[in-house]
């Protein structure tokens, strides 16, 4: 065991099941946005949750900007905490960008990985007129990046909302702008950079391994329109349009999430 590696990505592991779920969070957030769904995979699963680096309570002097530069970066860090723990036949379940880059993984060590969960993935967020619906501009984008620049507090304050949506419900809001508060600056942007720019369309047909699409409604982030395409991509894969509303369903809809999660991983089903 790679006891570095694990440090490196604050690497945390209960349950009592054999096979391997692995939890990966998205932008800004870490492994505690987890809390509401991955205890009810305890039973049956080896339940693994990780921070990316310069997330949460990872290692940051561990960043590499040129690594990290690029979600393969990223994608590497994983399939390295699944050697330092001789992960196999793993279901892995990826939120927003923590969903592109477990499929770039899964790409590069299809052998490794049983099942995929992807909540809210999108290979691209920027609009490509008339061929693809990101749901943004690039200036929209490049607003954003700016706006990070001149002031940390402003741009949460800006982004959080949109990100949760669930307007009735500020205690969720006002804990996504934290995680985005606590995360350094400089670190951030870069991972802001390196996720609202990546352009991964071509690599969804080299998927391999059977998936679940969870879309949520009334998601500004990854809209249907993305779902749709990821779904239609994506070889063996399977889209489910949940209730929930915003882009975070396993913090304001854990309830659903989980729901659709066991009936995706109870069916034995290779094809759909």
């Amino acid at each position: 065991m790679n006891n570095r590696i694990l440090i490196r990505n604050n690497v945390t592991i209960s349950g009592g099941g054999t096979q391997p779920i692995v939890f990966a969070h998205g932008f800004g957030c870490d492994q505690n946005m987890w809390r509401y769904v991955a205890p009810s995979f305890e039973d049956g699963y080896k339940v693994i949750l990780f921070d990316f680096v310069g997330s949460g309570n990872s290692d940051s002097k561990s960043y590499d900007a040129t690594r990290y530069s690029k979600l393969n970066g990223y994608a590497q860090d994983i399939l390295e905490i699944y050697e330092a723990l001789n992960l196999k036949n793993t279901v892995f379940v990826g939120h927003s960008v923590g969903a592109m880059i477990g499929i770039l993984a899964s790409i590069q060590r299809p052998e490794l990985f049983d099942k995929l969960v992807l909540i809210g993935p999108s290979p691209r967020y920027i609009n490509d007129i008339p061929d693809y619906i990101g749901g943004f501009e690039r200036k929209d984008l490049e607003d954003l990046i700016d706006l990070m620049e001149k002031n940390n507090m402003d741009w949460a304050n800006f982004l959080a909302p949109a990100v949760m949506g669930n307007a009735d419900r500020p205690e969720l809001t006002q804990e996504l702008k934290d995680s985005f508060c606590k995360t350094d600056p400089q670190l951030i942007r870069q991972f802001a950079k390196t996720t609202f720019f990546s352009d991964n369309r071509k690599d969804l047909a080299e998927v391999t391994v059977p998936s679940l699409i969870l879309q949520c409604a009334q998601d500004v982030i990854a809209p249907l329109e993305v779902g749709a395409y990821v779904n239609y991509r994506i070889p063996n894969s399977k889209l489910e349009l949940m209730e929930a509303t915003g882009h975070c369903p396993h913090l304001s809809h854990p309830e659903e999430t989980i729901l659709l999660m066991k009936r995706f991983l109870g069916s034995h089903s290779s094809s759909f």
